[in-house]
């Protein structure tokens, strides 16, 4: 049996297919009674739009291409899930593309999303060439979430304050008594806010010959080997601070391979409030930065943009939290 059309919802509903249109679109122009029976009819006939069509009639595919450079930072899943309800909430669907795979195959990152026609793009995290977003952002209205590049003219961005979010947890280390810090640096514009941070709250504490700062790439296995050259060392931190929680998670496992124990031998704080941080056997001190938040805010202002096209890109950053949980203590006499 060929499935129902719009044709034979018209029919059976009794009216137009002009008004069982309206009526799909969610318009307020349709009386009460009008759109019970059309609905209803949708209901008995198991009907279903067919979104090409529609694309064709609207010219839009009512579709955001989504471009996550790093797959495995499990801070990019509250911003996701921030994203896609508001974009879920106005019938936009989510494609989402891995900007590192793309790149390894000789593509143009955003290039895949862009020739299904996506109506817009989001960008999520730290692209190696932000300024290569000019030539989307002439066809789709761009938001970058999540990360601190400059971007293109036109485009809206969307982050944490890094700068404050690491104060507070800097702060917080640097009031349990700690002296000798060390930071388990990132990489990019979020790494290096962060670290510029870190170092000006030790300076204005007076603490800056007991800051260390350790090169990083985010990942837990950056965060071990670290961790192992931080802690062997004869002068070695009661407090790390790394650059997120997954490089955390490194730092803890060293810790516990040289047979410190967390955090009465030494403190550790990481960095975005993931899941993984509230793992009940790490419980971990860390940042909350808006992930959610954040992903709203993104789809906010790309909704935005659908609606009045130009003007000046915007800069959004949520305000952070300090989440004071079990690897942080005051430093062992």
């Amino acid at each position: 049996m060929r499935p129902p059309t719009i044709r034979d919802v018209a029919e059976r509903a009794g009216v137009s297919k002009s008004l069982v249109s309206l009526v799909l679109r969610g318009s307020e122009q349709v009386r009460p009674e009008k759109r019970d029976a059309v609905l209803r009819a949708v209901r008995e006939l198991g009907y279903r739009p067919n979104a090409a069509a529609r694309s064709l009639s609207e010219q839009r595919t009512r579709t955001v291409g989504v471009l996550l450079n790093d797959l495995r930072n499990p801070w990019f899943v509250d911003l996701l899930d921030g994203l896609n309800s508001l974009l879920h909430d106005n019938g936009l669907n989510m494609l989402l593309a891995d900007a590192r795979l793309n790149r390894r195959a000789g593509q143009d990152p955003a290039g895949p999303l862009t020739d299904l026609g996506v109506d817009g793009l989001v960008v999520v995290g730290t692209l190696p060439e932000p300024a290569a977003l000019g030539a989307v952002a002439a066809q789709v209205p761009v938001v970058v979430a999540g990360a601190r590049e400059p971007v293109p003219a036109g485009v809206d961005l969307v982050a944490g304050d890094d700068e404050r979010g690491v104060r507070l947890v800097t702060e917080h280390l640097i009031g349990l008594g700690h002296r000798r810090i060390a930071h388990l640096a990132g990489y990019g514009a979020v790494g290096e806010l962060r670290r510029r941070a870190f170092e000006e709250v030790m300076r204005e504490h007076g603490l800056a010959d007991g800051a260390l700062v350790e090169p990083g790439d985010m990942t837990e296995e950056s965060g071990h080997r670290a961790g192992v050259r931080l802690l062997a060392r004869p002068d070695r931190p009661t407090a790390v601070l790394a650059v997120n929680d997954i490089a955390a998670v490194g730092v803890l496992s060293a810790a516990e391979g040289l047979g410190l124990r967390v955090p009465h031998d030494l403190s550790v704080t990481g960095y975005d409030n993931t899941g993984v941080s509230r793992l009940r056997h790490l419980w971990l001190t860390t940042v909350d930065q808006a992930g959610h938040e954040v992903g709203r805010r993104a789809a906010r202002f790309l909704l935005d943009r659908f609606a009045s096209a130009g003007g000046e890109g915007r800069v959004y950053l949520a305000a952070p939290s300090l989440e004071v949980r079990g690897t942080t203590a005051a430093p062992s006499r």
